[in-house]
């Protein structure tokens, strides 16, 4: 039975001050665990698994499109080499991805989600905010989906920081894999929702201080039964994993 998204969602969104034992489980580059991450299979593997949110990375192509594609390089999953970034649209389309898939661009994700989890951007490349709130834009008004369907994050703080400058009001989440209380006043400045740290630089005194400063916490990538279960016993709000069957 599919979970009760609404609710899920409620808690996270509105940042409502009740505790939940509920985990948000993220589907991480889809649910890389079962088919090749960031490809439209693993968007409908993760859906298939009923996930609370899927995450995904971009990158924005040298003719312009954004495209989802974790790393700056494309050699360790396709046919090609060299930077994504470098790429056209032409040559995307003729490059194979390890499966037998496609490097496919952020809108063609949105069409297979169809606003029924959220949506959980990572801004991988430098000047991808604008092509990707134009997107995101374009499916508000013509799809159906609203602001609260998404949440952009980065480690890249300074794209964060131009996202922000684009769209006052689309949920943030500061990524970081390094000590998690670092964030917090970036964080702050960037009005974000949550703070996404590494799960091994998580201890209960620093996730209770985070939360003590109005932050979620999303960690990854968490994947086995005994990193849930610890990651659970420390009250974080949600997991990115690439086995979402898992956490129970």
């Amino acid at each position: 039975m599919r979970r009760f998204i609404p609710v899920l969602l409620i808690l996270f969104f509105m940042n409502c001050e009740e505790k939940s034992n509920t985990l948000l489980i993220i589907g991480h580059r889809g649910a890389m665990g079962h088919e090749t991450e960031n490809t439209l299979a693993s968007i409908q593997k993760a859906l298939d698994l009923n996930v609370d949110m899927i995450e995904i990375d971009v990158f924005k192509i040298t003719s312009g499109e954004i495209v989802v594609f974790h790393d700056e390089k494309i050699d360790r999953l396709t046919n090609g080499s060299g930077d994504i970034e470098s790429l056209d649209l032409e040559s995307l389309k003729n490059l194979n991805v390890e499966g037998n898939h496609k490097i496919p661009l952020l809108s063609e994700v949105l069409d297979v989600i169809n606003h029924r989890v959220p949506l959980n951007i990572e801004l991988k490349g430098p000047g991808t905010s604008e092509g990707v709130i134009h997107i995101i834009n374009t499916y508000m008004e013509d799809e159906g989906w609203v602001l609260d369907d998404f949440l952009i994050s980065s480690f890249n703080w300074e794209e964060l920081k131009n996202m922000r400058g684009i769209n006052r009001d689309i949920k943030i989440a500061v990524l970081t894999e390094d000590n998690p209380l670092d964030a917090i006043a970036i964080a702050k400045d960037l009005k974000a929702v949550a703070i996404n740290p590494y799960y091994l630089n998580l201890t209960k005194e620093n996730v209770s201080e985070i939360k003590s400063q109005g932050f979620k916490i999303f960690t990854w990538t968490v994947n086995d039964a005994e990193q849930i279960s610890n990651m659970r016993k420390l009250g974080v709000d949600g997991i990115f994993t690439n086995y979402p069957e898992r956490v129970n």
